[in-house]
């Protein structure tokens, strides 16, 4: 497929190798790119590069850390052992080889699926990743949708009347949203519901959306808000900039010529122009919040990736720290490739290559 004319490198992207051309993207003679071998293979060795050096950089800063896992296992009571038996316990779990070996220990284990056994609870890391991931996974998704669902149609209806009082409310909403830090907005909600309906969602144990679905939203729907209000505000603002911008082109002068209505004008034709920038800002912070989000998983006490890395990091668990940075820059690399891909679905323009 050849390029259209005065390609321009999409706002979202930066460096990469995506371009798009200025016509509007409701240019009938557009074939839909074709997803080339060579695109993937890059991006595969991208991951395979990305993955390694998070796998690095999490196993050079947590031996930075003062302590080990013998001293984060045993505590105090690590003050008790003759230097002959703390040599012993280090060999035991493997302390006393050289850190190139236990690197490429671990990294050996990892691609056979296993990915070590807890120091402290005895249980394999694996276990843990999976009882772990659906709850940060469902959080993500939730805070995602809310986010989303709220963002939007406030940016367009913030862009539709500029500078007018919708506007000043709009972001009003969004400096609320972006200066009340999560641990405020999650604490206030706490004390709001214990103080008028005696409600703690932090006190009850956790329940999985197989087991009972209705009180497993109940969970997550606190916990989802405060970090859906947030996102809120981000997607608001970036939804009413590329708004404005797509606005001022000629192809909605000439849609309006047409006699199409304003609001058709508006969420059919605009906002599927400005759609890319908006995808990216969500593809953004949905894979921050599949990194796990520890403040609001401690205070909600929900059993996620986050509450887990920092009970990891605070009991010098290695393999369980490892494992679970790993999962989460796979996880991200993940919604960054799906982001590429639905450029190329929102917009024929945009070149994969």
């Amino acid at each position: 497929m050849k390029r259209s004319a005065n390609p321009a490198p999409t706002p979202a992207e930066g460096g990469r190798a995506v371009t798009t051309a200025t016509e509007p993207v409701s240019s009938p003679a557009r074939k839909r790119p074709r997803l080339s071998r060579r695109y993937l293979l890059r991006r595969l060795a991208d991951v395979v590069v990305t993955l390694f050096g998070v796998a690095v950089s999490a196993f050079v800063l947590l031996r930075l850390l003062p302590g080990d896992e013998v001293t984060g296992r045993l505590g105090v009571e690590a003050g008790n052992l003759t230097p002959a038996q703390l040599e012993s316990v280090r060999a035991y779990y493997g302390l006393d080889q050289p850190l190139p070996m236990q690197f490429l220990s671990w990294m050996g284990s990892v691609f056979q699926g296993n990915f070590g056994v807890s120091v402290t609870t005895g249980e394999p890391v694996s276990t843990l990743l999976a009882n772990a991931l659906p709850v940060t996974v469902e959080l993500a998704l939730l805070s995602t949708l809310i986010g989303v669902g709220l963002g939007v149609p406030l940016g367009v209806l913030a862009a539709a009347k500029s500078n007018g009082p919708g506007d000043a409310a709009a972001q009003t909403f969004s400096l609320l949203g972006l200066g009340i830090p999560n641990f405020v907005l999650a604490s206030g909600i706490i004390a709001f519901l214990s103080a008028q309906f005696g409600y703690f969602p932090s006190a009850a144990e956790y329940v999985g959306i197989t087991d009972s679905p209705l009180v497993n939203l109940q969970q997550q729907m606190y916990p989802a808000l405060v970090l859906g209000f947030a996102l809120a505000a981000t997607v608001m603002r970036t939804t009413r900039s590329a708004f404005l911008e797509q606005s001022a082109q000629d192809f909605v002068r000439t849609a309006r010529g047409k006699g199409l209505s304003n609001s058709r004008v508006r969420w059919r034709h605009v906002l599927h122009n400005a759609s890319i920038p908006i995808v990216t800002i969500t593809g953004i912070q949905l894979g921050y919040l599949l990194g796990g989000t520890i403040v609001v998983e401690q205070v909600f006490g929900l059993p996620g990736l986050g509450r887990l890395v920092l009970t990891g990091i605070q009991q010098r668990e290695y393999a369980v720290v490892q494992s679970v940075v790993l999962v989460i820059a796979a996880m991200f690399v993940l919604v960054n490739l799906c982001v590429d891909l639905l450029y190329a679905r929102i917009d024929p323009r945009v070149q994969l290559s």
